[in-house]
């Protein structure tokens, strides 16, 4: 059974990889990473669900417990920065946002 929560969070950390690479559009990008998280979250509470020795302990729900407070916060930031960047600049595309870059 541990086996079968490993492999589905293994998927949903290289999904978000995946997108987090390959798309430009910001609002996905802080999509995938929230997907990574998921998967990082499963992950922590599979094993401490189904541990290699000793007793089932509650150690990994609550880093889960506190990685979703993160998570959160990370997403709420982040949505707010990049509203604001889409007031300044009217685009959501990565490559077309050059703040940092001197002209």
């Amino acid at each position: 059974m541990l086996i079968a929560y490993l492999l589905i969070g293994a998927a949903l950390f290289v999904l978000g990889l995946i997108g987090f690479v390959t798309r430009r559009n910001l609002i996905i990008v802080f999509l995938c990473t929230e997907l990574m998280f998921q998967g990082i979250l499963i992950n922590a509470v599979a094993f401490t669900r189904y541990p290699l020795e000793g007793p089932p302990t509650l150690d990994g729900h609550a880093f889960a417990l506190f990685l979703l407070a993160v998570a959160a916060s990370e997403a709420a930031l982040g949505l707010a920065l990049v509203t604001l960047l889409y007031r300044y600049r009217g685009t959501l595309d990565a490559s077309a946002l050059t703040l940092l870059k001197e002209e």
